[in-house]
């Protein structure tokens, strides 16, 4: 490809509002064109890339038995009624009627509809495994999009979704896309740890993501520090092992003064206590009802394990206002003699002994609160944020390291939620009716090129990996025009590479030297040869890898340059 018949349009300067090195590099070597919040055009060079990138996706997928479709983004709202998810998918559906005023909804995901393609096609179990995949655009109306591609409204996303005849069945099919997943993330550059995750309103059993270690994720994942253990998984997930005190003999419960104490470290610290010897209640509202949340002074509330306890119900914190008609005293507040309020503990609570709690008086606490004798709860289980240094929940030894990421793909075992309320049923080996046992897949494709500008790139610009750059090579001519020796050799060299194959870019504007090489470096080709008069003076042409200082470039015969860049994308 010549770039004198190409679109390249690169800025010195980012948008005001790019946060991320990839919202500024894409948008300055004109991969992206912001159109509105979180809506973005894709510009050639950004095409380029996102093709080679759904070439990879296609082909692991083609390798892992699963099937193309296409799916539409409009369908009828009818459908998301069926499956329950109407009202509760977040964010809210982008909903609109059409002319005959049935109402529509552009679909952020597409479990409904390919339930109901299963509930066509599937009628014994020798229908199944069936898996179907489609690489197709969605539409999330986020109330913050950011980070260019990593957060946006309009995306394209690769999902796939596979249907069995029962959890073995499911288990096989979702370690084959866990394994097609590795191998796509491989071959795009990036080193994506695998970590437990919450299903969210995608729903469903289990559910595991691919997060890349990246200083600009907006996701926390725990992953153990000891080499001999493999767990890792999302804040949301994360578990822990808790110090518990419960073998204490309880000791008789005390109410004391405290006045102006209000903070669960002003209390330890006037009872020279560590916060581990204390339980605070936090007050959240679910669907306009205040329930108690306890928990041990040390740890805070994991609102998605909340959440998941309560059904799905999304938590907010009550307001003060609340929080008062409920009954309770803001900063003296406890489960202790609140026989009428909706109690939710935490384990850490429950199995610890003689803790400092609120005595529901301004300015007044208990000595020895003990779950059981004391107070008791509606619900008990695990709440409890993950924070680093917590003991690994999966083996003896580890502790939790904590870091940021970025999600590049989600998998989930489904089971039979979709199946079980849109009625896409088989017939067992007995004849018997069953639901089938479904699993489903998403990469968004914008996201993963996001991710691998956040992975590889300097000062400069991006580098990105042979595979899915917009090109392999760049030629670039410096004084074409007006030196005919310059000229044959660099168009000998562009007729070369792109006879042998290589995916070259011929730089043949009338640009000055600097700005040619200023693109090449900021839209990241691997290798990047010169042919200009100094190179000829020099032996023929100037080669150097993308991630090479200008200074380490060599100079190779014309005749060898094909092969000294055929070697440098080798390695």
């Amino acid at each position: 490809m010549r770039a004198s018949q190409f679109y390249i349009k690169t800025t010195r300067e980012a948008p005001i509002e790019a946060e991320t090195i990839s919202h500024k590099y894409l948008t300055r070597a004109s991969f992206i064109q912001q159109i509105a919040a979180g809506i973005f055009s894709i510009m050639p060079l950004g095409w380029r890339s996102l093709e080679k990138i759904r070439s990879i996706i296609r082909e692991e997928m083609n390798n892992a038995g699963v099937l193309e479709v296409t799916m539409p983004v409009v369908q009828p709202r009818s459908i998301w009624e069926e499956s329950g998810r109407a009202d509760t998918y977040v964010p809210p559906l982008a909903q609109f009627s059409d002319r005959r005023e049935r109402e529509m909804v552009l679909a952020p995901t597409h479990e409904e509809t390919v339930s109901m393609m299963g509930r066509y096609g599937i009628t014994s179990y020798r229908d199944m495994p069936l898996r179907l995949y489609q690489i197709q655009t969605k539409f999330r109306d986020e109330t913050r999009s950011r980070g260019g591609l990593l957060r946006v409204r309009e995306f394209e996303m690769k999902d796939a979704y596979s249907f069995d005849a029962d959890d073995a069945g499911l288990d096989a099919s979702y370690d084959a896309m866990a394994e097609a997943y590795r191998n796509i993330f491989s071959r795009c550059g990036l080193n994506a740890v695998m970590v437990e995750a919450d299903s969210g309103s995608i729903g469903g059993k289990d559910s595991a993501e691919f997060a890349l270690l990246s200083a600009s994720g907006e996701d926390t994942v725990l992953i153990c520090d000891s080499e001999d253990c493999d767990y890792g998984a999302n804040l949301e997930k994360a578990e822990f092992v808790k110090s518990l005190n419960a073998t204490e003999v309880p000791g008789e419960l005390e109410r004391f003064a405290t006045p102006g104490v209000k903070t669960i470290a002003a209390l330890a610290e006037l009872e020279g206590v560590s916060s581990t010897k204390t339980a605070k209640a936090v007050f959240y509202a679910i669907d306009d009802q205040v329930y108690v949340v306890v928990i041990r002074g040390d740890y805070e509330v994991n609102e998605t394990k909340l959440r998941n306890m309560m059904g799905g119900s999304e938590p907010r914190f009550a307001t003060p206002d609340e929080v008062e008609a409920a009954g309770f005293v803001a900063g003296s507040a406890s489960a202790i003699g609140t026989d009428s309020a909706y109690v939710i503990a935490d384990e850490s609570a429950v199995d610890s002994a003689n803790l400092l709690a609120g005595a529901n008086q301004n300015g007044y606490h208990f000595r020895n609160s003990n779950y059981g004798r004391d107070w008791s709860a509606d619900h008990v289980g695990d709440i409890a944020a993950a924070a680093e240094e917590h003991k690994c929940a999966r083996c003896s030894d580890g502790h939790l390291e904590q870091h940021r990421g970025i999600e590049v793909g989600h998998i989930f075992k489904l089971r039979t939620i979709y199946s079980d309320a849109m009625n896409v049923k088989f017939n067992d080996v007995n004849g018997k009716l069953q639901p089938s046992y479904m699993g489903c897949y998403g990469i968004g494709t914008g996201r993963l090129l996001a991710a691998a500008v956040e992975a590889n790139h300097d000062e400069r610009g991006m580098m990105l990996p042979r595979s899915i750059a917009p090109f392999e090579v760049v030629v670039v001519g410096v004084n074409l025009h007006n030196n005919h020796e310059v000229r044959e050799t660099a168009e000998s060299l562009y007729r070369q590479l792109t006879e042998s194959g290589i995916d070259t870019l011929f730089d043949d504007r009338e640009e000055a030297p600097g700005v040619k090489f200023a693109d090449a470096d900021l839209i990241g080709m691997p290798v990047r040869a010169v042919v200009s008069p100094r190179s000829i003076r020099n032996g023929g042409v100037e080669v150097k890898q993308r991630a090479q200082a200008p200074s380490d470039s060599e100079v190779h015969a014309a005749n060898d340059a094909v092969e000294a860049i055929s070697a440098l994308l080798e390695t």
